[in-house]
């Protein structure tokens, strides 16, 4: 082996035999009155991927099983690299099935058989606006956009003089008017004088 077998990041040690296991699943179909059958292509079936060695020592044992375990509870796509899966387009396993066997007459060794079975990647992180209808969406920007609109008519109109009260304007015009109605009295009586309409 050029490449150790890699479950994940974990580097599988003592394999003594590794071996897949790939099956094209065919739908057989007989043809009435003809020998022989045609077959409907339904793809391949998931590949299985058998690997068996051999541990010496409690230590090895312990760790072994420690690290295979985890990794099955966990139940989670992991990648897997080996030499026999070349030319396929494996990238993530499950360990399916795990055998582990200890025998009195060979008291220092654990025998294992681990299957991974292919799996495809896992899925992309979920979209946390993708359950949103896309016609909600475009009325909240709708909204918004009035909303904006609103608000510059509004600073449109803060230039526009307040015509509430207009006295504050015609204040000082009624001042001139009201001196200029006070000389009229003055005027009246210069023009009786000369006229002689006072006489």
């Amino acid at each position: 082996m050029k490449v150790k077998p890699l479950l994940g990041d974990w580097e599988v040690p003592h394999i003594e035999v590794i071996r897949t296991e790939e099956q094209r699943r065919l739908v057989e179909m007989p043809v009435p009155g003809r020998v022989g059958s045609t077959y409907q292509d339904m793809n391949s079936s998931p590949t299985r991927i058998t690997m068996i060695g051999s541990l010496y020592g409690d230590e090895d044992r312990d760790t072994f099983l420690e690290t295979v375990r985890e990794k099955y509870n966990a139940g989670e796509p992991l990648t897997f690299v080996a030499d026999i899966i070349t030319a396929t387009e494996i990238q993530f396993v499950l360990i399916e099935t795990m055998l582990f066997e200890e025998n009195g007459t060979k008291p220092d060794q654990m025998d294992y058989v681990i299957v991974l079975k292919e799996s495809p990647p896992p899925p992309p992180p979920p979209d946390p606006l993708g359950g949103l209808d896309a016609g909600l969406l475009d009325q909240a920007g709708g909204f918004l956009d009035a909303v904006t609109g609103a608000l510059d008519a509004l600073d449109a109109l803060a230039s526009v003089p307040n015509f509430g009260d207009p006295t504050a304007a015609l204040s000082g015009v009624l001042e001139g008017v009201g001196a200029a109605m006070s000389n009229l009295n003055s005027i009246s009586s210069a023009l009786n004088d000369l006229f002689g309409e006072g006489a």
